[in-house]
C-alpha cells in the first residue's frame, strides 16, 4: 500500500473520534468570548470616552511593540489561507463535510476571532497606518504560502502542533508588554488570544499522540522531515505594499526576536516540549529509518542551541509603512 493510501486510512480510523475532539477542544459559538466582549460598545453612551481612552493608553507603546502587534494581527487574518490548505488535506473531505472537515470549519472560526479583535483595536488606537496594513494583510492572502507539508496530514499535524505553541508564546508575550505599560484591555485581547492558541495546541498534539499510535514510523519520519526542513512561519510571505513577496518577514522576526515576543530559544523550547509530550523517546519497536529519525530528534535541540548561542540579533533600523514614527509622537 502506498504512504497516500496508509495515511488516508489512518485519518478514515481516526475519524470516529474527531466529534468528541470538537467536544472537547471547541467551544460553542454562543459560549466563547466575541471581539465585542473586549471593545467599546458602539451603541453605548461612552462609546467616544472609550476610544479616547484606547488612544491614550496607546501612546505609552513604543515602535517595536507596534510592529510585532501588527505582524500577529496580519498573521491571523490570513486564516482563509489556511482553512483552504487544511480542507486539501488527504482525509479532510469538504464535500461530503467528513468530521475532518468540520473540525477545520470550526477551528477556523474561532481563529477568526483573532485578527478580527486586534484589527479593530488598531483600528481605534490611531497609533498604525492601517490602509498599509490592509494592502499587506490581501497581499498575503493572494500569495498564499507554502509550509512544506503538501497533503501530508501527518505534516500538516507536526506544522500545527507547532505553530499553535509558537503563537501562543508570541500572544502571551505581547499581553504581558501592555500589562507592563499600563494597557489592561490589549493585555486582556492578547492573552485570550494566546489561551485559545493553547487550547488549539493541545488538540493538534492529541492528533499527533493518535497517529503515533497506529502508524508510528512514518509519524517519526514526518517528524523529522519537517524538523530538518525547519517550521516556517505562517506569514513567511509576507511583504508590504510595493515589495517583492517575504520582504517584511525578516525584519518583522527580528523585531520579534530583539523584543522578546518569539525568538530562536522559543523555537528549540518548543521542540523540546513537543518531543516528551509525544514521549518520542520511549516509542518501541521501530524501524531501522524510524530510529535512525528518532535518533536525529532526539539530538537536535542541543545542536540548535549551540547554534542560537552564536546568533547575534540584528539591530533593526528598517522603517515599516504600518507604523509610521510621526503617528507615535
Amino acid at each position: 500500500m502506498s504512504l497516500k493510501n496508509v495515511r488516508l486510512e489512518v485519518m478514515q480510523h481516526l475519524e470516529k473520534d474527531v466529534e468528541s475532539l470538537i467536544q472537547k477542544y471547541l467551544i460553542p459559538v454562543e459560549q466563547i468570548w466575541q471581539p465585542t466582549d473586549f471593545l467599546p460598545n458602539s451603541e453605548g453612551d461612552n462609546f467616544f470616552e472609550e476610544v479616547k481612552e484606547i488612544r491614550e493608553l496607546s501612546k505609552e507603546l513604543p515602535y517595536d511593540f507596534w510592529v510585532v502587534l501588527v505582524g500577529d494581527m496580519i498573521t491571523e487574518e490570513a486564516l482563509p489561507t489556511y482553512e483552504s490548505w487544511l480542507m486539501d488535506v488527504e482525509g479532510v473531505n469538504q464535500v461530503e463535510r467528513n468530521p475532518w472537515g468540520k473540525w477545520v470549519r470550526h477551528w477556523t472560526s474561532e481563529e477568526n476571532r483573532h485578527g478580527d479583535v486586534l484589527n479593530k483595536y488598531l483600528y481605534l488606537s490611531g497609533r498604525v497606518n492601517m490602509k498599509e496594513i490592509e494592502k499587506t494583510t490581501q497581499h498575503l492572502i493572494a500569495d498564499g504560502f507554502d509550509i512544506g507539508t503538501d497533503r501530508d496530514p501527518y505534516k500538516n499535524f507536526i506544522y500545527t502542533s507547532f505553530q499553535e505553541l509558537a503563537t501562543y508564546v508570541s500572544h502571551n508575550r505581547v499581553a504581558k508588554l501592555a500589562k507592563e505599560k499600563g494597557n489592561k484591555s490589549l493585555f486582556k485581547m492578547c492573552n485570550i488570544i494566546a489561551g485559545d492558541e493553547m487550547r488549539h495546541h493541545h488538540a493538534y498534539s492529541e492528533f499527533v499522540e493518535r497517529i503515533f499510535e497506529v502508524d508510528p514510523n512514518q509519524m517519526m519520519m514526518a517528524f523529522q522531515t519537517m524538523m530538518k526542513q525547519k517550521i516556517t512561519m505562517p506569514a513567511h510571505f509576507l511583504r508590504e505594499s510595493g515589495n517583492q513577496i517575504g520582504t517584511a518577514f525578516e525584519e518583522f522576526s527580528n523585531t520579534a526576536q530583539r523584543i522578546g515576543v518569539y525568538t530562536s530559544a522559543d523555537y528549540i523550547d518548543i521542540l523540546e516540549k513537543l518531543i516528551k509530550r509525544w514521549e518520542i523517546g520511549n516509542i518501541k519497536n521501530l524501524s531501522d529509518d524510524a530510529e535512525k529519525a528518532r535518533d536525529y530528534l532526539m539530538k537536535l535541540p542541543d545542536r540548535m542551541k549551540r547554534l542560537a548561542d552564536r546568533m547575534k540579533i540584528p539591530e533593526n533600523s528598517y522603517q515599516f509603512k504600518w507604523v509610521e514614527p510621526a503617528t507615535l509622537k
